[in-house]
This record gives structure tokens, sequence and C-alpha cells, in this order.
């Protein structure tokens, strides 16, 4: 059983400030049902995304709900696809009540980024769309558990309101073994910390996750210094910030005076790029489709073949039997006869609704294959 504490804190940035706009940023920790959990979330900057703080708001609470909630059965679900459908989709409906409270024209307006963690005894959830940062602090050191996820600059991400959002929500489920304490981190503060060049966390990261180890107040108060004299005091333009923590009792910190402050740049290989291997596999892709469409006319055929052999074994039988019984009466010839139409009927009604179903799972193949033309080709 793990004992673990959260905490989190959220500061307004100077930018907003200066130009008296609210805080787009949100931030929740709480506990409920032996689940602690921490949601962070960053509104959309941009003239439109005018409601964005209170799409992060709707967000952070919708999100610790379920998990304090539903921990188990998000857990426990192994279809990953429909965890991410159903987490975006429970999001939407909180959205849903705010665009109508407030008249609000499109879900945009409340566009926003999301990073979880929740942790019930020793078992781990965590999620991210956009960027922003969720570190794993062990005592061999500080490394990102999903890292920022940018558009095609910097200054550009991925928000929970996007068109096909399930495919940008990194899920993972892991144990707390190993974990000293988690932290989750909105982009004013990643900037400050993270090197994506190298994949490199400060580890700063380390000592403010272990101002947890005193009581919630005295760390949400240290982490508020922190951020307001290294993140957000440190720039004019400086972001809005917000911090959570995980932290896990009894278990060990790193050593922070050992840990590197710098690393080497990741080697880029900027031929090797996602829309190269699109187009390498596609011409694989369309002939698979070729082939598996023809697997499954090719079944249809066999299985319609199968029903029709096993007709006619039936009536082979069926005039062997009559011919043993060669005193019968005529009306019960009839009758046999009458029977016979009958189960031929039948047959054929099977047969129709094998083919029908034969039809139906060939659509379903042929769909699949174009779903996956369609995200090969470049677009």
């Amino acid at each position: 059983m793990s004992n673990a504490k959260v905490a989190a804190v959220t500061l307004m940035g100077q930018k907003h400030k200066n130009r008296e706009v609210p805080c787009e940023d949100y931030s929740i920790a709480t506990e409920g049902n032996g689940v602690s959990v921490v949601v962070v979330s960053d509104g959309a900057g941009g003239k439109e995304y005018t409601h964005a703080r209170f799409g992060s708001k709707a967000t952070c609470e919708m999100i610790s709900e379920l998990l304090i909630n539903h921990f188990d059965a998000i857990y426990n679900e192994n279809r990953e696809a429909a965890i991410k459908s159903l987490l975006i989709t429970a999001v939407y409906s909180k959205m849903a009540d705010i665009i109508e409270e407030m008249g609000l024209d499109s879900l945009e307006r409340l566009s926003c980024t999301m990073l979880f963690c929740a942790v019930k005894d020793r078992r781990v959830i965590c999620g991210h769309i956009g960027d922003g940062l969720i570190v794993r602090v062990s005592s061999s050191g500080v490394s990102p558990i999903t890292m920022p996820q940018n558009g095609q600059n910097a200054s550009s991400t991925y928000f929970i309101t996007a068109n096909h959002a399930a495919d940008y929500m990194r899920l993972i489920k892991t144990t707390v073994d190993d974990i000293h304490g988690i932290a989750l981190m909105t982009d004013g503060v990643q900037d400050m910390v993270y090197d994506e060049n190298s994949g490199l966390v400060k580890p700063v990261i380390a000592k403010m996750v272990d101002t947890l180890k005193g009581t919630r107040e005295e760390c949400e108060n240290q982490i508020t210094s922190i951020l307001d004299k290294f993140v957000v005091g440190a720039s004019n333009m400086s972001d809005d910030a917000s911090f959570g923590i995980i932290l896990f009792d009894d278990t060990t910190s790193p050593n922070t005076g050992s840990l590197p402050t710098a690393k080497e740049a990741f080697p880029r290989n900027y031929e090797d790029s996602f829309k190269n291997l699109q187009n390498e596999l596609l011409p694989k892709v369309k002939h698979a489709k070729n082939v598996i469409m023809n697997a499954s006319t090719k079944k249809l055929d066999n299985e319609a073949d199968d029903q029709v052999s096993d007709e006619g074994n039936g009536q082979v039988q069926g005039n062997i039997e009559s011919n043993d019984s060669a005193t019968s009466e005529t009306k019960g010839v009839e009758n046999n006869k009458s029977k016979d139409a009958s189960k031929n009927s039948e047959a054929k009604g099977k047969l129709g609704s094998g083919f029908l179903l034969g039809v139906l799972v060939g659509a379903v193949c042929a769909a699949a294959i174009m779903s996956i033309v369609f995200w090969l080709i470049p677009h």
C-alpha cells in the first residue's frame, strides 16, 4: 500500500498581470476512496479562446472526480482507446454546461491542455494532452514520464478540444515501485526546468517534490515562493504556472548533488520523418487491402458452398429413408415432400443470412483498411 500525499499550486504569470487578463491555468490536488489525484491544465491563449480559463477548471474538476470515483473501472479496462474516449467525452459533457450557461458559440472557446496522475494502493494512471510535463522522481534521479507535445513550432500545442483529441492523449498505467514522487507542470514551469533537446529535467524538481515531506500547507507555501521568484518573477512575459506533486512517504529521495545538470542533445535524423514513413508504407497497405478483401470474398464463397453441400447430403439421406419406407401411404410421401420443401426454404434463408453476414464482414474489413490508408496518406 502506498502512502501518497498530494499538493498543487497555480500562479498568474506576469504577462497576464500586465495585460490585466485572468489566469488561465488551473490545478487540483485531492484524495478520496483511497485514491490520490493531481490534475493541472493550461487554458489556451489567443483571442479565439475567450473562455479557456473555464475550460481548464472544468477539465481538472471532471478528471479528478472520475478518477476518485472510478479508478478501478479505468485502470482495469484493457481497451485504451475506450478509456481515452470516455475521459474526453466526460470533459466535453461538463464543458457543454458552460457553453449553455454562458451562451458560447463553440467548444474551442474552452480549449486547454490536460495532465493528470492518480494513485491507488500501488497502481498509477497518468494522462496527458498538450504541452507541459509529467516527471518521475526516484532514488536514482529525475526523468520525464510524458514530454511536451508541441505542434509545428514551440509555441503551439494540442488541446483536449481538438479534433481527434484521443489520438493525442498519452495514457500510462504503471505501479509506484521505485517511484519517490511525481511532479506535473504546465508549460509556464516546464520551460524553466526542461531541455527538450536532451530530455534533461533539472534536479531542482526533486527538491520541489521533497517540500511535501512536511505538511501540505508548508509545501504549497514553499512552491508558491519558488515559482514566484524563479518562474513567474523571472520575466515580464512569464506565463501562468501550475505545479502539482504526488509524494510517496517512506521512499528514498535522490541525491540531487550528484544528478547531472546538463546532457548532450539527442541526435536528430531529419530524413527519418513520419511523412516519409507514411509514403513508404502506403503501397504495402494498399496491397494489404486487396489481399484482405479477396480473402473475405473467398471465405464467403466457401461458406456458401458448405451450406449447399450440407443441404445436398440432407436430401440424399431423406431419399434413402424414403426408399426404406416403401409401404408408406401416398399421403405420408406428400407430407415428406412438404417437409423437404420447408427445409430447402430454411436452407435458402440461412444462405441468405450467411451472404449478408459475409458482406458486412467484408465491409468492416474494407473500412478498417481504408482508415489506415487515410492516415498514411500525407495531408
